[in-house]
């Protein structure tokens, strides 16, 4: 049973898919600085590939992402000439340079667009950067999904869908705005797996309004019972001052941290006593899957999706809002579609904003990956005795241990990974580490 102290989940900590954090993005770093990584990055780099569609047939009143409405066709057509415009400008950019070996379709809900733009972006993909065979995922909202969308993800070729899920007890979809039966559900899994496509992903939510124990359990039995090959099971964060449409949302009604807390470990109880193979604090894998063996080998990673079995070294980005990864760079495109539009139209790089990664940095941010992705990090000799010393109330709480010169998380500690990792945060946490 995992350890409850009320006091540490109540200090809020980020996720960390990337350090720096989104928080430390400023508009002194943007096109120019993502230019010169693009010049800079030599033929044989890995790279991976994030394709951002933020738009959705119907808005979700917990959403967080960077999303709107797709009810205006020309704009949807005119936001996809821009995500075209911007992957060849990109790809001149590099003239060749770069091995794509992942390429990933997020949003937003991709399956807004007709399922032809898909292929069609994909084609462009495949046509103007070195690509062979790479792997291709896509999220998609089960709401959107036909027999149509089933035939072109196994004609392209994709090779895992990402389904949002959320929970299967009827009262907590309307609570949310998300009504998608069980049945739907089944449905769409049985197609794609029907079509070979049986990588398939569910995110889960807890911490939503009106969600019960029971509520969370008859998800979880209907999840284990269809099987998806990873699963997500995410605490919803209620922020309404920040994401409007999170007003719809009764507060009233959502679980207190105690219960949050409890339905936490129950999904890691029984996922993991399905044979679920716990990777980092809120993803859990098949004992088949390429995630569950990163996992057992110390080889998982974490990026702008989540916990991940992807190590290319770079990462692009590509549409409104979304983020390009460099070891020494990170950037950010225009968050809003319209400039995003302007800027690739005039032949620019649609990066704004961003944050250059020192080398102190970069040796933080592999603490902290280690520690959110593997449970531990390995500390130089002279660094062990102040890192123990700014850590010692978590070694009391017996959240951590220590193994020589390597620093743990129990597995009673890990709720708190994300605090424990918050201490190599240069912005948040000591500076004594490094």
């Amino acid at each position: 049973m995992w350890s409850y102290h009320p006091d540490l989940l109540a200090k809020p900590v980020p996720r960390y898919t990337s350090y720096p954090t989104a928080m430390e993005f400023a508009e002194n770093i943007g096109a120019d600085d993502y230019a010169r990584a693009l010049d800079a990055m030599e033929s044989a780099t890995p790279v991976s590939l994030y394709v951002h569609i933020p738009f959705c047939e119907q808005i979700c009143w917990y959403c967080g992402c960077n999303t709107g409405a797709a009810g205006r066709k020309q704009r949807l057509a005119d936001y996809l000439t821009a995500l075209r415009t911007e992957i060849a400008l990109v790809a001149k950019r590099l003239g060749g340079r770069g091995r794509v070996q992942r390429i990933a379709f997020g949003g937003g809900s991709p399956n807004a667009i007709a399922p032809v733009e898909l292929v069609r972006l994909l084609d462009r993909i495949l046509t103007v950067f070195d690509a062979h065979r790479p792997e291709v995922s896509i999220e998609l909202d089960p709401r959107g999904f036909s027999s149509e969308w089933a035939l072109v993800l196994a004609a392209a070729h994709v090779t895992r869908v990402s389904l949002g899920v959320q929970t299967f007890a009827p009262h907590v979809q309307q609570a949310i705005g998300r009504i998608q039966p069980l049945s739907h559900i089944e449905r769409v899994v049985s197609a794609l797996r029907l079509r070979d496509i049986d990588a398939i992903n569910f995110d889960l939510m807890y911490g939503l309004p009106g969600q019960s124990l029971a509520d969370l359990e008859a998800t979880l039995d209907e999840t284990i019972r269809l099987a998806p090959s990873r699963i997500a099971l995410f605490g919803y964060a209620h922020l309404p001052a920040m994401i409007p449409r999170q007003r719809r949302i009764d507060a009233t009604n959502l679980p207190d941290a105690k219960m949050r807390f409890d339905q936490a470990w129950l999904g890691f109880e029984r996922l993991t006593a399905a044979g679920y193979i716990p990777v980092g604090f809120d993803h859990f894998a098949l004992p088949g899957d390429a995630l569950a063996a990163a996992a057992q080998e110390g080889r998982v990673h974490r990026n702008f999706q989540g916990f991940t079995e992807d190590d290319a070294p770079v990462l692009i980005g590509f549409g409104a809002s979304a983020i390009s990864r460099f070891p020494d760079l990170i950037v950010q495109n225009e968050k809003r579609a319209g400039p995003y539009r302007d800027l690739v139209g005039d032949g620019r790089l649609a990066a704004v904003r961003g944050v250059a990664v020192d080398r102190e940095q970069q040796a933080r941010a592999a603490h902290i990956r280690d520690l959110l992705c593997n449970g531990r990090t390995k500390l130089c000799p002279e660094s062990v005795a102040s890192v123990r010393e700014s850590l010692l109330d978590f070694e009391r709480r017996g959240v951590i241990a220590w193994d020589a010169g390597e620093l743990a998380i129990r597995d009673c500690g890990l709720p708190y990974a994300r605090h424990v990792a918050a201490q190599f945060d240069g912005l948040r946490g000591s500076t004594r580490f490094l």
